[in-house]
């Protein structure tokens, strides 16, 4: 946690609220998104960072016709951009469909929708990660994406929060009027869009009992680039709570809604313990683990038959 995180959260004493109001921190209704979202002003959300249901039959949601869904995520799509600042930017992350073993990538048929209220896309994020479940018929999916969606050109993107590490800090100019100077930016690069970063899985610090939870890590990179200290950042589908952990954690204020009963109360105290300092999270930026020969396991009387 940075000192200004800190200093926040000793000056002044932050209470979580179950409605909406400008004048509120934050924020956890639990509830339907779409009242939820009819009781915030036009234009009050700087950043939504979201994660809808992906219809496929977790426990927490209805599987229903395709087209159903995409009209039900048409309706808080538009509730999302009446909100939304003009400098403001939706991510909405998302999976496949998955249709008798076929998938069906949902982020290619929201697009339109999204494009169809004046929206337009940044980048479509890839996010990458090692594990899942593993598939028999088909390649086993180890990624999902972030499509970003911006109302304007005044958008708010701040890079150098979340540059990452060069991969060749000392290479230098070799011609030019600059020959001999370093010639990558000494904060870092830019992290590209293709994030690997690791799902929350069995043994992650951060996990919960919810089934498709997404890593604080992953918010806090779109929530320092995408918003600025003191904005509102705005979770529709909250889940247990991680968009506004991140959104507390960089300076911001934080909202959402769910509407299962027992993740309202997970996110309630894992937002608390997060307001408290004692929340455990992976941190940003921390290196992907890899084994040691110890723990590899030995190939050698494999490859020896092949």
């Amino acid at each position: 946690m940075t000192s200004y995180q800190m200093s926040l959260l000793n000056s002044e004493e932050i209470s979580i609220s179950r409605h909406f109001s400008l004048g509120e921190r934050v924020v956890i209704y639990l509830g339907d998104c779409l009242d939820f979202l009819k009781s915030i002003p036009d234009e009050s959300i700087q950043l939504i960072v979201t994660s809808p249901p992906y219809n496929i039959g977790k426990p927490y949601e209805k599987r229903l016709n395709l087209d159903v869904y995409l009209e039900q995520q048409k309706a808080v799509i538009a509730e999302c951009v009446r909100v939304l600042l003009d400098t403001g930017s939706i991510c909405w992350q998302t999976g496949n469909y998955v249709d008798k073993g076929y998938i069906v990538p949902l982020d290619t048929l929201l697009y339109p929708v999204f494009a169809q209220f004046g929206l337009r896309m940044c980048n479509r994020i890839i996010w990458h990660f090692e594990h899942g479940l593993h598939c028999n018929r088909r390649f086993s999916g180890r990624y999902e994406t972030i499509a970003w969606f911006v109302k304007s050109d005044r958008y708010i993107f701040n890079l150098d929060p979340v540059r990452v590490p060069q991969k060749y800090p000392t290479k230098k100019h070799f011609k030019g009027k600059k020959i001999g100077q370093y010639s990558c930016n000494p904060l870092g690069k830019n992290p590209g869009d293709l994030w690997n970063i690791p799902n929350v899985k069995h043994n992650h610090v951060e996990k919960t009992d919810h089934p498709c939870q997404f890593p604080v890590e992953l918010a806090e990179r779109l929530v320092l680039s995408l918003s600025n200290k003191q904005d509102w950042v705005l979770d529709p589908f909250l889940g247990v709570g991680t968009t506004i952990i991140a959104a507390i954690r960089c300076g911001r204020k934080g909202a959402g809604s769910e509407i299962v009963p027992s993740y309202a109360q997970i996110a309630q105290h894992r937002i608390q313990q997060s307001i408290d300092g004692t929340l455990p999270t992976r941190p940003m930026g921390k290196p992907i683990y890899t084994p040691n020969s110890s723990h590899d396991f030995n190939l050698s009387p494999l490859l020896e038959e092949v």
